[in-house]
């Protein structure tokens, strides 16, 4: 028997899961497999685990590596994984929505980040990875499959939206597998996926201003049910409507990710 399928089977829940921090502990010994092979961790990489709970994806995990980081903000659950996690194991007590990502690249390896993400957090921690994209190699996490399939939605799909568009601007998204809500501790009321997101380093399409870009989208999606030339009014002007393809009659979800940049884009140069 692996010496890692021991580490996994020697998980008990032994901590009762916090409604507050959204907490759903995985159990599926099957899926836990699935994930690590999906992950396909070499012994050098710098892997950082977000929310690792009570190690069930962790300690299976360690046998591959020489160190893995994970941060976690359950104090309770910290103590517990140190003594199971030993040398090879790095804790970073923190709230991942606020943590320094760019803290922990000390070397030219970029970051590999993995994690079963809660899921009431899981869209702000998403804009707020996204920030970090330049310096992270991949990402693979659980989400809601309701919020997975958000990612990967393209234009003209119900799913479209604010996420689709800005996770997409910065990242290749493909769903990969989804996880029944029995693999869980308690079970939740939904189901989730396993995503991969891999950050471009050659933007298929590249924002001038990225932040102007960023409020676009936001404009756009604030007021979905809306013609663009109604909720982009303050930001978009005739002249500009002008200068572009674009139907301005269309709805937010129309637009695919180029046809945002290219409207931003316009927008900058215009001035």
């Amino acid at each position: 028997m692996s010496r890692q399928l021991k580490l996994s089977r020697s998980f008990k829940i032994v901590h009762t899961p916090r409604k507050r921090f959204g907490q759903h502990f995985l159990q599926d010994q099957a899926v836990i497999q699935q994930i690590i092979a999906a992950l396909s961790p070499k012994r050098d990489e710098h892997i950082v685990e977000i929310g690792p709970g009570q190690g069930a994806l962790t300690l299976p995990l360690l046998p591959y590596l020489d160190q893995l980081e994970v941060i976690e903000l359950d104090r309770d659950l910290i103590v517990d994984l140190a003594k199971r996690g030993g040398k090879a194991l790095e804790i970073h007590a923190a709230d991942a929505l606020t943590f320094d990502f760019a803290s922990l690249k000390k070397d030219e390896r970029m970051l590999r980040v993995l994690g079963n993400l809660p899921y009431n957090i899981s869209t702000p921690l998403m804009f707020h990875l996204l920030s970090f994209a330049p310096i992270i190699s991949d990402m693979l996490f659980m989400l809601q499959k309701e919020v997975a399939y958000r990612l990967a939605a393209k234009a003209n799909d119900d799913h479209y939206g604010r996420l689709s568009v800005m996770t997409q601007y910065h990242c290749q998204v493909d769903v990969l597998f989804d996880v029944p809500a029995t693999a869980f501790y308690p079970p939740p009321q939904v189901e989730s996926s396993i995503v991969r997101l891999v950050p471009h380093r050659h933007y298929p399409a590249l924002a001038q201003d990225p932040a102007l870009f960023a409020a676009l989208v936001k404009q756009a999606f604030g007021q979905r049910r809306k013609t663009l030339r109604n909720s982009l009014s303050k930001m978009v002007t005739d002249t500009i409507w002008q200068r572009t393809q674009i139907d301005s009659h269309l709805r937010p979800e129309n637009l695919s990710v180029k046809d945002f940049v290219a409207l931003a884009n316009i927008i900058s140069e215009i001035g």
